[in-house]
């Protein structure tokens, strides 16, 4: 084998060491052959034919950001403000991203832009600045259905920043003070107006209480009197009694002295002649018939006493 034989074999060697493309994962490769579509190569080793084929495009397969630089756009009430939004996006044809489109991203952000535009244009001021979900999911759908002869997916929009004028700010920020002002007095006679309840409400208590101790003191002293009042009458009862039960004695003892009821009658209106005069009579006349009898009940008294 000649020199010159080596030589072509270690350029062919080269040539074809220099032809292997090797695809990295997440990406892909767009072949032309003589100028015209061939192929897309994903992830793997690939052949390619030297001078025919030839490799136009690296393209990304996983998901990309756009960030977008802040846009001036008017609302419905006539306020204009700037909004500055992102973009998800992944490719999912990648012939369709080579050919459907000469700069995708650029157009991406113009076609961002124009939808941002005429969905502010139908919001008014303080709609556009509570309603950014609805917002994003809006420019996600238009998004989305525009980009797919592109070959590109919109997986999410988010809206980074609202920013209105200077003059709108300030007026806001003077709502927004004035409206912090009225929360704080709202609070504050609210606070005011517990106190007040619970203060109320406390007195108030307080006397049902007061009236309580006094209703018992009453009924325990109303309760003590009766008890005095009953143990007094049961004492007179008990004295009563007694005092019957001495009489009822000393009549059966004059009867079973022999002395009749006659005497005992007389006798006891004697005993009620000598009460009657209390001491003040000089003199008492007592039948001779019912001396015996009196000394009998003078005795009768003593063993009783």
């Amino acid at each position: 084998m000649g020199p010159f034989i080596t030589i072509v074999i270690v350029l062919l060697l080269l040539l074809v060491f220099a032809n292997i493309k090797i695809v990295p994962q997440t990406q892909s490769y767009i072949i032309e052959r003589l100028g015209k579509y061939q192929a897309t190569w994903y992830a793997g080793i690939h052949l390619k034919i030297p001078f025919i084929d030839k490799v136009i495009k690296h393209v990304s397969l996983k998901e990309q950001i756009a960030d977008f630089p802040p846009q001036p756009v008017i609302t419905k009430d006539n306020v204009t403000m700037q909004i500055d939004s992102v973009v998800f996006f992944k490719v999912f044809d990648s012939r369709l991203f080579a050919y459907g489109v000469e700069n995708p991203i650029l157009a991406l952000e113009n076609l961002t832009s124009t939808t941002l535009r005429n969905i502010i244009g139908e919001l008014e001021l303080d709609e556009t600045l509570t309603s950014r979900e609805i917002i994003n999911t809006k420019m996600q759908t238009v998004l989305d259905e525009a980009t797919d002869p592109w070959g590109i997916k919109v997986g999410r929009v988010e809206v980074k920043n609202i920013t209105p004028p200077p003059v709108i700010r300030e007026s806001m920020e003077k709502q927004m003070k004035a409206e912090r002002e009225r929360r704080e007095q709202i609070l504050i006679a609210e606070g005011e107006k517990k106190a007040a309840i619970l203060k109320a409400e406390g007195e108030k208590e307080s006397a049902i209480l007061r009236a309580d101790a006094q209703k018992i003191e009453m009924v325990r002293e109303a309760e003590g009197h009766a008890e005095s009042i009953r143990l007094h009458k049961e004492a007179e009862a008990e004295g009563i009694l007694r005092i019957k039960q001495a009489e009822a004695d000393g009549i059966k003892m004059l009867l079973e002295s022999g002395m009749s009821q006659d005497q005992i009658v007389r006798l006891r209106s004697l005993e009620t002649l000598t009460a009657a005069a209390d001491g003040q009579a000089t003199k008492i006349i007592i039948p001779s018939d019912i001396q015996g009898a009196a000394g009998l009940v003078a005795a009768v008294k003593e063993i009783s006493q």
